[in-house]
């Protein structure tokens, strides 16, 4: 069964910065997409960021380009996104899930599992 950790979030300053780790387990294939996505309330689910498990691949939404940092440590199976200068624009659910047999995937109908999210708070 697959399954993700999601830590790190938390109320922070506007240009301050937070870590965000998500660790999963029960993966069967070696083909795969994991992203990040953020829901603020009464929005719709929006993809942040992603990495491709078959080259390392990375994407970004323009909204966090320069600003935000995903990777992998293959070893801890756990993905990380470092967030920097954040904005109250940025507070948000944050997500992390999966999307098997995809290189890389930004729309979250793509993915197949998710994790419990973590709550981020930017303060202005």
């Amino acid at each position: 069964e697959v399954q993700f950790v999601e830590s790190g979030g938390g109320l922070v300053q506007a240009g301050g910065s937070l870590r965000l780790s998500c660790a999963a387990s029960g993966f069967t294939s070696d083909d795969y997409a994991i992203g990040w996505f953020r829901q603020a309330p009464g929005k719709e689910r929006e993809g942040v960021s992603c990495i491709s498990s078959s080259d390392g691949s990375t994407y970004y939404a323009d909204s966090v380009k320069g600003r935000f940092t995903i990777s992998s440590d293959n070893a801890k199976n756990t993905v990380y996104l470092q967030m920097n200068s954040l904005k109250p624009e940025d507070t948000a659910i944050y997500y992390c899930g999966a999307a098997f047999g995809v290189v890389a995937a930004m729309n979250p109908r793509s993915y197949d599992y998710w994790g419990q999210g973590t709550q981020v708070t930017v303060s202005s």
